[in-house]
């Protein structure tokens, strides 16, 4: 989207920051983009949703038709052609926006935090999809996340940055083996059930104190485990917390003092 002030960005031999504008237009044709937040057209259905891109390029009617047909199916869709985003759960809405950014058949797809704003259940389901399409298509994926989780589950290579320059690279496991997860209570489920307690991962500044901050959320916490984290220059801690209570408030108080909050799940209150 725009043109750096020095390097290369090279896409199926070509310099994208180099190439005239025309061409430049005809490549990104070939780019699909997984927005963090859906960005659906409320007034158009998933079908038309999709068939988006293709009626900006100029597709055939009876092209599009097919090609859209082919994605419902592809993304588990196909009865919901006709309904119109408002009526559609998150992880469908994800759906309808990996299908629209497949339309065109791109050659690189890029996903950003595709993931973040999704249920862990639901999550779980979309990266299934992505690495399905990843396989089967043959489909180069670039996948933007702060969630080491899916780092694990979807990342063959890594690219860690920090202030806009790369800090390490390599496999997960090459990448990842000095920071090791935290350890995940027993009986830990993706979907709520009468009185189960929240589990949460907080990312906090290692200036702050997690204890004050617990108190003050006004819920009963439990610190499952906790790490202190190294990434280049700067030192977070990720604890493991277990809520007896989550009410917005404490959940707000807790999103607004620490770096990050992750529901990962739920557990009996007597776990």
């Amino acid at each position: 989207m725009e043109r750096p002030d020095s390097g290369r960005i090279l896409f199926e031999g070509e310099d994208l920051a180099a190439v005239p504008d025309n061409r430049l237009v005809m490549l990104r044709r070939k780019i699909g983009f997984v927005f963090q937040h859906f960005n659906l057209l409320s007034s158009r259905t998933v079908a038309s949703n999709i068939a988006l891109p293709l009626e900006i390029t100029g597709a055939p009617a009876p092209q599009r038709k097919k090609r859209v047909a082919e994605l419902l199916d592809l993304v588990g869709l196909s009865d919901h052609a006709s309904k119109y985003p408002a009526l559609l759960s998150g992880g469908q809405k994800q759906r309808v926006g990996i299908a629209r950014a497949l339309a065109a058949n791109p050659a690189l797809l890029l996903c950003d935090e595709a993931t973040s704003a999704l249920d862990p259940e639901t999550t779980s389901s979309i990266l299934k999809l992505l690495s399905d399409i990843n396989h089967n298509l043959g489909l180069t994926l670039v996948f933007i996340t702060h969630e080491m989780d899916v780092v694990r589950q979807l990342g063959r290579h890594v690219v860690v940055l920090e202030h806009g320059r790369i800090i390490a690279r390599g496999t997960p496991d090459s990448v990842l083996q000095n920071d090791p997860p935290l350890r995940l209570p027993s009986g830990l489920s993706p979907t709520a059930r009468a009185g189960d307690h929240t589990v949460l991962r907080l990312t906090l500044d290692t200036q702050a104190l997690i204890a004050p901050l617990l108190a003050d959320s006004a819920a009963q916490a439990t610190v499952l485990d906790a790490q202190a984290r190294q990434t280049g220059g700067t030192q977070t801690l990720e604890a493991l917390v277990q809520l007896s209570t989550s009410t917005p408030d404490a959940l707000s108080l807790l999103q607004a003092t620490a770096q990050s909050v992750e529901v990962i799940g739920y557990v009996p209150s007597d776990t």
